[in-house]
């Protein structure tokens, strides 16, 4: 059985995964860390929680301690997820550490963040906007990061981030250690690799270790008209914390407003939102001052929140691998969770990619359970209003 003992690994790393309980390495990690310590690149394709963002850290804090010449870039997609790789960067290499550790992310104060690249940090976490525009003001030089990580490059992709991050390599040494993390390996991703990536070794974890927890999946066939309904229901009939997952910035706010009117409060988390409020936001859903948030796929990764219960997809996903790291997000830190999707007419195909997806796992384990809402003909709201005024003339009249 490999243990972290076996990487030869330095007294403080050591001592920093005792503290965090991290005794064995994950799949993951087991495959990626001796290969990152031999100075080689690779291609890893590995799905939300499976422990990639230490399978990365472990390697580049190790070098940095061993050779001080050493610095690292992590380019990810989020926020939030640059927020999770700092905070697990700073629990690995330990508080007495003089390793400095860096967010550098669009919405936080550029100024602040100038003041701390001036202080040459060890290692930088960002997303590919800001890490490009203090490229472009000169405000930020690469040219000794000589180890670069692309935390969930097919998100970075999906998000539009292509031409951002082939902008930031262009600025990064010819010869540094390249490590690539995606949850798949689509066409795009392999091209990225070619021009990138020099020999690397291909990392696959197969099984999925999202659907392996204690997730039970919902599905509530139903009408764009009487999803709001139903949603309503579920929250009623439900205990614990939840996360409502939603297409649009737009509709976050819609569904909070839409939600207080009918007395149930809740928090809205999306792109739009400046950095102090988005940290506000998790912050008070993490001490359960509110039970429910609503969000976009901002928070279908690196949302690390323990005591979700309960995910809702009010909408379906735009890209499917989305409804895996959605639900991924319930069931943490081996606790049990639900997943509910709601899938209306206009949904269906979506639903259909998805279940392609869930089929592909080859999960025995997986618990599913469907709910058909009958499709009720739209009642003309004058004809309504018209029979309750009626009603009301015969009562008085009684």
């Amino acid at each position: 059985m490999t243990t972290f003992l076996d990487y030869n690994l330095s007294n403080d790393l050591m001592k920093s995964l005792k503290n965090l309980k991290f005794h064995k390495p994950t799949e993951i990690q087991e495959k990626t860390i001796p290969i990152a310590l031999n100075h080689n690149d690779v291609l890893a394709s590995a799905e939300t929680g499976s422990g990639k963002t230490a399978a990365y850290l472990i390697p580049l804090i190790q070098k940095i301690t061993l050779a001080p010449n050493t610095y690292g870039i992590i380019l990810v997609p989020t926020r939030e997820l640059a927020k999770q790789v700092a905070d697990v960067g700073i629990s690995l290499k330990g508080y007495k550490s003089k390793i400095l550790i860096t967010q550098v992310v669009g919405g936080a104060s550029l100024n602040n963040q100038v003041t701390q690249l001036k202080k040459s940090p060890k290692i930088i976490i960002g997303t590919p906007g800001r890490i490009n525009d203090l490229l472009l003001r000169k405000s930020l030089s690469l040219k000794n990061f000589n180890f670069l990580v692309l935390d969930e490059a097919d998100r970075m992709l999906d998000m539009g981030f292509e031409d951002q991050v082939e902008k930031i390599l262009r600025f990064l040494p010819k010869k540094r250690q390249t490590l690539l993390f995606s949850a798949t390996i689509p066409d795009r991703i392999k091209t990225l690799s070619k021009k990138y990536l020099i020999s690397p070794h291909r990392v696959e974890v197969k099984e999925n270790n999202v659907l392996k927890t204690q997730i039970t999946q919902k599905v509530i066939q139903t009408t764009q008209e009487k999803k709001y309904d139903e949603l309503l229901d579920e929250i009623t009939g439900r205990h614990g914390s939840i996360l409502i997952f939603v297409r649009t910035k737009y509709l976050t706010e819609k569904l909070k407003k839409r939600l207080k009117q009918d007395t149930v409060k809740s928090l809205a988390l999306h792109g739009d939102l400046r950095q102090n409020r988005r940290n506000r936001v998790i912050e008070d859903f993490k001490k359960s001052k509110y039970r429910i948030l609503i969000a976009t796929d901002i928070a279908s990764r690196g949302l690390d929140i323990p005591h979700i219960e309960h995910v809702i997809n009010y909408d379906m996903p735009q890209v499917p691998e989305d409804y895996i790291h959605r639900i991924g997000r319930t069931a943490r830190a081996g606790s049990i969770g639900e997943a509910v999707s709601f899938v209306s007419p206009r949904d269906a195909k979506m639903w259909k990619i998805i279940e392609k997806l869930l089929d592909k796992t080859k999960n025995p384990d997986k618990k599913f359970t469907e709910e058909k809402i009958e499709k009720k003909p739209k009642e003309n709201r004058f004809k309504k209003r018209r029979r309750n005024s009626r009603k009301y003339y015969k009562a008085s009249k009684k």
